[in-house]
């Protein structure tokens, strides 16, 4: 019988607000920071999916933002 070790993932986000999913025993690379969540895949993505809520570039929704003004 083969031994598997359930994955911890923490979620990441870069300097575009745009998140990731990341394995929490690795050091995160850079240009990403922790959105301050950590649990299985299935949580991570759940908890991705509630905060994430406009998946525009954060450079997109501040020229959109300054074109409409």
């Amino acid at each position: 019988m083969t031994e598997t070790t359930a994955t911890t993932w923490t979620v990441l986000v870069n300097s575009e607000e745009q998140y990731g999913l990341h394995p929490a025993d690795l050091p995160v690379p850079q240009g990403w920071r922790s959105a301050g969540f950590t649990g299985s895949e299935e949580e991570c993505v759940r908890h991705v999916n509630t905060v994430w809520t406009d998946m525009r570039p954060l450079s997109l929704r501040t020229a959109l933002d300054s074109s409409a003004s």
